[in-house]
């Protein structure tokens, strides 16, 4: 009994151990060696902070750039991609930012990027957060054989002679859009409007009559949903995934 016990006492120590031997490493080993490569390659970057690295300040540079209005006439960048324009500014056109314990490397360069581009076999599509394929599985995500395979299904669709055809219910999903705004014009022949959900909806509502052959209203639940889902996705990739936790 003593010597059961004993053999049971020791398993748990040694799977304890090992457990324990795997956090650290994936959570500061790993990311401290990664940072000094990258580093010895001339990228420069935050350093790496404990488990977040820099989602934190990721999201919060995301909520104070949508939280101002926008110009037509304004750079686009620092609102759609504000944290990765403050890393360019502060450490270069060629720099590393952490989602959790994993950097992502960030090149403007167009020699690398063209290099990136010819060397798709080596340089693979980053997993931000595994529970992103839970949300969304789709051309986007696929490599190799996969994304081959899907692209082929999916090309005629895309056939210059099929877009053609297409062109009626562009046209008649445009002349709907702009028939809903005369609507809404005053006495004075103007309005002021935020024009973004009508566009949002004229997307969902060509995709709609082009690929299903219904309006966009017969299938807002579909779209609803699908924009929820978006925003799940978004939420997911600013979280730090760690396994077995919710």
């Amino acid at each position: 009994m003593a010597t059961t016990t004993a053999i049971i006492i020791f398993t748990v120590i040694i799977l304890a151990l090992t457990w324990s031997w795997r956090i650290l490493n994936w959570l500061w080993l790993k990311p401290k060696k990664l940072e000094k490569i990258l580093r010895e390659q001339g990228l420069q970057g935050n350093s790496y902070r404990f488990l977040v690295g820099d989602v934190k300040d990721i999201v919060k540079t995301r909520k104070e750039a949508t939280s101002k209005p926008i110009n037509l006439s304004d750079d686009i960048v620092p609102r759609v991609f504000p944290y990765f324009q403050q890393s360019a500014l502060k450490h270069g056109k060629n720099s590393f930012v952490w989602f959790g314990p994993t950097p992502r490397v960030n090149i403007t360069d167009p020699e690398l990027i063209k290099d990136v581009f010819n060397k798709k076999d080596d340089f693979r599509k980053p997993i931000v957060n595994r529970l992103v394929k839970l949300l969304v599985n789709g051309l986007v995500n696929l490599e190799g054989e996969q994304w081959s395979k899907h692209r082929k299904i999916i090309n005629p669709a895309f056939h210059f002679e099929k877009l053609k055809i297409m062109l009626p219910n562009f046209f008649k999903s445009c002349d709907d859009l702009i028939g809903k705004w005369e609507t809404m014009l005053s006495s004075d022949g103007s309005c002021e409007m935020d024009a973004w959900p009508f566009l949002q909806n004229m997307a969902s509502d060509v995709i709609s009559r082009t690929a299903f052959g219904s309006s966009y209203e017969e299938g807002r639940r579909i779209f609803q949903l699908q924009i929820e889902q978006a925003e799940l996705t978004k939420t997911v990739m600013t979280n730090v995934n760690i396994p077995g936790w919710r």
